[in-house]
């Protein structure tokens, strides 16, 4: 990416671009042609992607290091609970199970390490947290 290319912008609460080098209104005159894109082959995707020098591929090592994204819904479905059961085994308000599941993959790391924790050792887990109970009670 060139430097002379590049345009920061901040997106107002109203949908305004705004040049933040200049703090003037910015409209780009590139059109997207989205009927284009849609109707793009695998190829074309793939050949588009690896020519994009602002995201190589990834490397084998880069690859083996990820870890999937642990999904809320799949792990208490696995454990055959309901959102209430989940949320009562899991010290947590059934609306939390709900805005997980409906946020996956989008939230925080913490998250993700409860679920993996859950998911690895599901009543390790519950036994933790009915111990951590009793020991402030």
């Amino acid at each position: 990416m060139s430097e002379e290319n590049l345009v920061r912008v901040r997106r107002l609460h109203d949908g305004t671009l705004i040049d933040l080098s200049t703090g003037e209104p910015y409209e780009s005159d590139l059109v997207t042609d989205w009927d284009r894109l849609r109707n793009m082959t695998e190829e074309e995707i793939e050949a588009n992607a690896l020519s994009d020098p602002d995201n190589p591929p990834m490397t084998d090592e880069e690859l083996a290091r990820m870890r999937p994204v642990p999904n809320p819904k799949r792990i208490r479905e696995k454990l055959g609970m309901s959102r209430l059961e989940f949320a009562h085994a899991y010290e947590l308000s059934p609306g939390t199970v709900e805005a997980w599941e409906e946020a996956f993959p989008l939230y925080p790391f913490w998250v993700q390490s409860f679920l993996r924790i859950i998911e690895q050792d599901p009543e390790g887990a519950r036994a933790a947290l009915e111990k951590s109970y009793r020991k402030a009670s």
